[in-house]
C-alpha cells in the first residue's frame, strides 16, 4: 500500500521523501534531498540512532532536532492485536461543535501526564481529526525535553501506536487541519520521516498544497513541519512561502502562527523581511485583543528574530502588557521581561503593574521568573523598594533551592543598584551559608560576579576572596573563554582595592600585578560612567570663569588607583589653587564628580553601586569628592552657576572677583 501510494507522488523527492521498503527498518544511509533534480541540491545522509539524526550536506552540518528515530516505533508496522489494543474511529461528516472540542481541549490541557492523555483517548469513542491531532500535540508537550523525549518509549505505548494506526489508514479522509496539524505532531513527538504514516502525512499534504486552498494557520503548521523535516531549503516549505500573502487581513490565530513559522527558522539571517515588516505593521492594530500567551509568544518572536526595527511594537506589546500582569505564566512573564531587556525598553505603567504585583508572587513563582524581575529592573536601572524587599525577604526562604546563577543574578541587582533591603543581614547570612556549602558549585565567573557585587553594597566576602585570587582560579576563569576579559580583570582589580582601603585586617593572598588593570573606565560595560559630555562642558565653562583660566583644573585625570576623576582641582598649604600641570606642593586634591543622569537610577536621585562605591574609594584614598549632580546643576543659569561652583567647592572662603 505504501510503495503505491509513494509512486503515486513522484514529487515526494522535492521535499525530502524518496521512495522506499515499506516495511522493515530504515536504512542507515538513505539519501535526503531538498531540491527537485537540476535545482541547486542539499544533498546528505541521514544517520539511524535512538538519539539524534543529522543532516550532513555540501554546506555543513546539520541537527535535525525533530527527526529523531525512536526505537523500534515505525508506523508502517503497528503490529496491534485486536483484542488487546484500543480501536479508533475518526468522524468525517460530523464534525464536533465548538464547544465540545473545546471541552475536549480542556479536558486534555488538564492531564498532567502522558498515561492521563492515554486514559482519556480510551474513554473516546469517536473523535475528530483535529481532536487526535490535539492529543499527539499534548503528549509532545508533556514529553518533549530539548532534542529528544524524555520517555522515548512512550512511543511504544498501544493506545498511541493504535490511534497513529488510524490516522495512517485515513490519511486521505482528513480535512486540511487534521492532516497538517498531526503531521507537525508527529515532528515534535520525533516520528520517523521515513515511516509510512510521515510519508502518506507529507504526501497527502501536499496534494493539499498544490490545490491553493490552505488557510494561513494551515500553511504555517505545514511550513513548521517541513522546516523540521527538510530545514530551511526545503522546496515544499518554499511553496508554502510563496501561498502565504500579504497579513493584512488575517486574524489574531493567523498572526501569531505566521510569527511562530519565522521564529522556526523561516525569518531568519533577513529572508522575508518585507513580509515580516508587514506583519509588524498589522500586528500593532491587534495588539488590544491579544492575551498573555498571544503578547509573551509575540515578544519571543520578535527577541528570536531580533527584530530591532520593530519598536513601534514592542512598545504596543509593553502596554498591553500592563492589563496581563497577575495573568501571565511563569514561563510567559520570563518571556516578556526577557524581551524587554532585550530591546531595552521599560514603561512606567509596567512597572507600577510589576509593582504591585511581586508581592504576590516572589514566595510561589518559579525561581527563574523570581531571578528574571530582580534582572529586569536592575537592567533598567530602576530602583522599587517594593520589589527589591519583597524578593530579598522571599531569598532567605527559598535562595536553597536556587541555582547557583539565579542566587548571584539577584545579588548582582542589588549591587547594581546600590540598595540594600531591610532584611539585609539575614539576606547575607544566607549569602555565606550558600558559599560556604556549595562554593564548588559556582562557575568562577559566576563567583567573581557575585563577590564583586556585595562589595558594591558595602559587604566584604573576605574570608572567600582568597579562592577568587588563587592561581588555580585565575587559570579556570581564563579557560572559560580565549582569555581573561577586561571587565573581569576590572572586577579582580577593584575587589583587591576594596580589600586593602576598607578591610585593613585582610591578610589573605594579594592579587598578582598581571591580573590587574590601570583603568576602569573602558567602553561597552565598565566599573565606571563616563561623564556626560553636554554637563561636562558647562560645568567646564564655569570653573574657567571661577578658577581665572583653564590651566588651573584637569579634564578626565586617571588617577594611580584606576579611577577618572571628571575634574581635578589642586591646592596648596594655603588653600591657593593650583595648576594642573603642577605636582610639586600639593596638599589637597579634590575630586569633582560631575553627575549626569546615568550614575543615577532612572526613578530616583540615587548614585548606582559603582558610582557610590568610586566616590568612597576617592575618600579613603585621600581626595576631597565634590558632587555636581545633574539634578542641582541645570537650575543654574549662566551668573548663578558661577555662585553655586564657588558654594560646592569652597563653601568657607570668600570670593574675590577677577
Amino acid at each position: 500500500m505504501a510503495l503505491k501510494l509513494i509512486q503515486r507522488f513522484p514529487l515526494l523527492g522535492q521535499f525530502g521523501i524518496l521512495r522506499y521498503p515499506p516495511v522493515g527498518p530504515v536504512l542507515p544511509s538513505r539519501l535526503l534531498r531538498t531540491r527537485s533534480e537540476g535545482q541547486s541540491s542539499c544533498v546528505g545522509y541521514v544517520l539511524t540512532s535512538s538519539s539524534s539524526k543529522k543532516l550532513q550536506s555540501d554546506y555543513g552540518i546539520r541537527n535535525l532536532t525533530t527527526i529523531v528515530k525512536e526505537p523500534s516505533f515505525v508506523a508502517s508496522s503497528v503490529g496491534l492485536h485486536k483484542d488487546s489494543s484500543p480501536r479508533f474511529r475518526l468522524t468525517r461528516l460530523h464534525q464536533p461543535t465548538a464547544a465540545e472540542y473545546q471541552a475536549f481541549q480542556q479536558r486534555l490541557t488538564n492531564c498532567s501526564s502522558s498515561r492521563q492523555v492515554f486514559k482519556l483517548l480510551r474513554s473516546v469513542e469517536i473523535m475528530s481529526d483535529t481532536m487526535a491531532a490535539a492529543a499527539l500535540h499534548r503528549v509532545a508537550d508533556l514529553e518533549q525535553e530539548g532534542a529528544s523525549l524524555k520517555d522515548p518509549t512512550v512511543l511504544e505505548n498501544d493506545t498511541l501506536r493504535a490511534l497513529c494506526f488510524r490516522l495512517e489508514q485515513d490519511s486521505e479522509w482528513l480535512t486540511d487541519a487534521g492532516i497538517v496539524s498531526t503531521l507537525l505532531a508527529g515532528t515534535r513527538l520525533f516520528l520517523d520521516p521515513w515511516s509510512t504514516l510521515m510519508v502518506r502525512l507529507v504526501s497527502e499534504s501536499q496534494e493539499r498544497l498544490d490545490r491553493g486552498q490552505m488557510s494561513v494557520r494551515q500553511l504555517c503548521n505545514l511550513g513548521q513541519a517541513m522546516l523540521a523535516i527538510g530545514g530551511s531549503s526545503c522546496v515544499m516549505l518554499e511553496q508554502v512561502m510563496k501561498q502565504i500573502q500579504e497579513p493584512a487581513d488575517w486574524s489574531l490565530e493567523d498572526l501569531i502562527a505566521a510569527y511562530m513559522l519565522m521564529q522556526g527558522g523561516v525569518g531568519q539571517d533577513g529572508k522575508y523581511h518585507h513580509l515580516l515588516n508587514a506583519m509588524h505593521t498589522h500586528a500593532r492594530k491587534m495588539t488590544y485583543c491579544m492575551d498573555p500567551p498571544a503578547v509573551s509568544g509575540l515578544l519571543g518572536a520578535l527577541v528570536s528574530l531580533n527584530q530591532m526595527q520593530a519598536m513601534p511594537l514592542v512598545i504596543s506589546l509593553c502596554k498591553q502588557s500592563v492589563h496581563h500582569v497577575p495573568h501571565f505564566a511563569d514561563d510567559e512573564l520570563t518571556a516578556v521581561l526577557g524581551a524587554l531587556m532585550h530591546f531595552g525598553y521599560s514603561d512606567h505603567d509596567f512597572v507600577e503593574a510589576m509593582e504591585r504585583y511581586v508581592p504576590q508572587m516572589a514566595f510561589t513563582s518559579h525561581p527563574e521568573t523570581v531571578t528574571m524581575v530582580m534582572q529586569f529592573f536592575g537592567q533598567r536601572n530602576i530602583l522599587s523598594e517594593t520589589v527589591f524587599d519583597a524578593i530579598a525577604e522571599s531569598f532567605v526562604y527559598r535562595a536553597d533551592d536556587y541555582s547557583t546563577s539565579q542566587v548571584t543574578r539577584q545579588i548582582m541587582a542589588l549591587g547594581k543598584l546600590g540598595y540594600l533591603p531591610p532584611n539585609a543581614a539575614d539576606m547575607f547570612r544566607k549569602v555565606e551559608t550558600i558559599l560556604c556549602t556549595r562554593l564548588s558549585h559556582f562557575q568562577p565567573r559566576t563567583l567573581l560576579n557575585l563577590l564583586h557585587s556585595c562589595t558594591l553594597m558595602e559587604r566584604f566576602p573576605v574570608n572567600f576572596v582568597p579562592k577568587v585570587f588563587n592561581n588555580f582560579f585565575l587559570q579556570e576563569l581564563q579557560e572559560e573563554s580565549t582569555g581573561l576579559d577586561p571587565i573581569a580583570m576590572a572586577q579582580l582589580t577593584q575587589l583587591y582595592m576594596t580589600l586593602k582601603l576598607e578591610c585593613p585586617n585582610y591578610k589573605g593572598l594579594r592579587l598578582h600585578r598581571n591580573y590587574r588593570v590601570k583603568s576602569f573606565l573602558t567602553s561597552g560595560r565598565s566599573l565606571e560612567t563616563s561623564v556626560d559630555g553636554q554637563l561636562y562642558n558647562s560645568v567646564k565653562n564655569g570653573l574657567v570663569r571661577l578658577l581665572g583660566a583653564r590651566s588651573n583644573f584637569g579634564s578626565k585625570v586617571l588617577t594611580p588607583y584606576c579611577y577618572t576623576l571628571d575634574v581635578e582641582i589642586k591646592l596648596d598649604e594655603e588653600g591657593y589653587v593650583l595648576p594642573a600641570s603642577q605636582n610639586d606642593d600639593v596638599h589637597k586634591r579634590i575630586a569633582l564628580c560631575i553627575d549626569g543622569q546615568k550614575r543615577f537610577a532612572t526613578n530616583k536621585r540615587q548614585l548606582l553601586g559603582k558610582e557610590a562605591t568610586k566616590q568612597r574609594h576617592l575618600r579613603l584614598l585621600g581626595y576631597e569628592v565634590v558632587q555636581v549632580p545633574y539634578y542641582e546643576f541645570e537650575l543654574q543659569n549662566k551668573t548663578s552657576a558661577i555662585e553655586y561652583l564657588h558654594q560646592k567647592i569652597f563653601p568657607h572662603t570668600y570670593r574675590m572677583s577677577w
